[in-house]
């Protein structure tokens, strides 16, 4: 599991999400987590943020909440100037320099192959730095296959409980940094990983929507970020492990304060014993979920 895909395995997932929705198959409801104490109620909810159209994913108990809601989270805001400055920033590599050149002799035909089958100029492709291009390619294929941002839990999730303000867990800037400043031998180990994987295995889209649709923590776990945690180390820390210790503090100050609260971050940050959920539980607080 590329390393890159930390973050962004649930997004890929999407792709094969309308493969499941054959008839007689039962459609299961993601997992949510609840925190109360006297006077505060928080609700952790695990986001794919590209889907395919009609998908039918949202459960009973995060809709109570959002009509509760004093205020709800984010990762980041994703439509932001910033954000996008910061991409072509960071995103693209020194004049004269080539990614293919960075690649393995596998790894160059595997992003030409890639490239081309979702309509993207393998020349451009060549121009960016191992980390844009895993992301670039990763929601190329994704949109190819059918999903869209504009169905993904986020944006669907925008107009959601209309008096609430919105919080952001990071800035843009920072999200871009995460990935942008990790060593580039991580990076080219991720992208690697990446196209590998497009390559050889996808099926694994499907099974990690099943479980996301299911709420199957364990599988989340195992086929999404578990993997993470072998191939870069680094980038495990950076993506993952980092992030969610940063944002269990965020959450239990706001828990110190009052009101219902709904905070929606990447699914694989709410699983396996770096998750959210596990270090909140770590920290004394009684975490109502798998």
């Amino acid at each position: 599991m590329s390393a890159i895909a930390g973050t962004r395995s649930m997004l890929a997932a999407a792709a094969a999400a309308a493969m499941l929705l054959s008839p007689g198959l039962a459609v299961a409801e993601p997992a949510v987590w609840t925190l109360r104490d006297q006077d505060s109620t928080i609700l952790l909810f695990g986001s794919v943020h590209l889907l395919p159209d009609g998908l039918d994913w949202r459960p009973a108990a995060l809709d109570r909440a959002l009509e509760a809601a004093d205020d709800l989270w984010f990762e980041t805001l994703t439509e932001s100037g910033e954000g996008q400055m910061a991409t072509r920033a960071l995103g693209r590599l020194p004049p004269g320099d080539s990614l293919a050149a960075k690649l393995s002799p596998e790894g160059r035909l595997r992003l030409e192959q890639v490239s081309d089958a979702v309509g993207l100029s393998p020349a451009a492709v060549d121009g960016l730095r191992p980390w844009l291009a895993d992301v670039t390619l990763s929601v190329a294929v994704l949109i190819h296959d059918g999903a869209r941002a504009e169905a993904g839990v986020e944006a669907m999730l925008s107009d959601a409980a209309p008096g609430a303000p919105r919080r952001y867990l990071e800035t843009p800037r920072e999200q871009i940094a995460f990935l942008a400043e990790a060593p580039e031998a991580d990076q080219l180990a991720s992208l690697e990983e990446t196209l590998r994987q497009l390559d050889q295995d996808p099926g694994l889209y499907r099974r990690l929507v099943k479980a996301w649709l299911a709420g199957d923590q364990s599988a989340l776990d195992s086929l999404g970020v578990a993997p993470l945690r072998t191939l870069s180390p680094v980038l495990y820390e950076r993506l993952i492990a980092g992030r969610n210790r940063r944002w269990t503090e965020q959450i239990l100050q706001r828990l110190a304060g009052s009101g219902t609260t709904v905070i929606v971050v990447g699914a694989g940050h709410l699983t396996g014993p770096d998750g959210v959920p596990a270090l909140l539980r770590a920290r004394g607080v009684a975490v109502e979920g798998p």
